[in-house]
């Protein structure tokens, strides 16, 4: 099974496909000024790493010129678009909606639209993306998967802030926890390289961008202590 994994930003558009049966990464690449008649895509299969300068004008340009990288004779790594079964969307925020991923349906996006509040700059391009693979690639399923999910184990009094209990009512200001997917990875991984039970974990730690610390244990007793960002 072969899934084609996004990552949409406001002008960029990174990606995957990946062989679920072996877990090898296939191909992957970025698109780059999307939106710009400079944009560009560099593209990465076959051991083989080129940059092609192509003018996307919007996302759905973008994943049509990204899908044919897939299938071109020089690095080609399938050879139609039908091996790709499903697709996978990162999305920043889930809000209090989504615990867990989802199925892309209009309602979905719908909600994901309603969350845009809490990620602004990453939501709205996600569902860009979205959109886009419903054109470009109609019928294929398509899943959203949270960095905020992880973390809704947190209890309330856990993820209340000391701030007047109304801007919580009002406007959901709360602790969500961030870089979910990455501490899931993290925390499952180093468990298996130490042979050790995850219930046993008690940081996971994050550096890239930005940072994260998570206390793992206290998640799987779902009763966290730290979730910062």
């Amino acid at each position: 099974m072969k899934i084609l994994v996004l990552n949409c930003g406001s002008s960029s558009l990174k990606y995957q496909l990946i062989d679920m049966e072996t877990e090898e990464v296939l191909a992957s690449g970025k698109y780059e000024r999307i939106g710009e008649k400079e944009a560009f895509i560099t593209h990465k299969a076959q051991g083989k790493k080129v940059e092609i300068k192509k003018p996307a004008y919007d996302h759905k340009e973008a994943i049509e010129f990204t899908l044919a990288q897939l299938t071109n004779p020089e690095y080609k790594v399938i050879d139609s678009l039908d091996e790709v079964e499903a697709i996978g969307h990162r999305v920043v925020h889930g809000g209090e909606i989504f615990k867990e991923s989802a199925v892309i349906d209009d309602k979905v996006i719908e909600q994901i639209d309603e969350c845009s509040e809490f990620a602004p700059l990453h939501n709205p391009a996600a569902i860009l993306g979205m959109e886009a693979c419903k054109k470009v690639m109609p019928g294929k399923p398509m899943v959203a998967v949270f960095d905020t999910a992880f973390h809704q184990t947190i209890s309330k009094e856990k993820y209340i802030y000391p701030i007047p209990y109304e801007y919580y009512e009002k406007y959901h200001v709360r602790k969500y926890g961030f870089h979910g997917t990455s501490h899931q990875y993290v925390s499952q991984r180093v468990a298996e390289l130490m042979q050790k039970d995850i219930k046993k974990l008690k940081i996971a730690r994050r550096r890239w961008n930005t940072e994260s610390i998570r206390n793992i244990n206290r998640r799987i007793k779902k009763n966290h202590r730290l979730t910062c960002w």
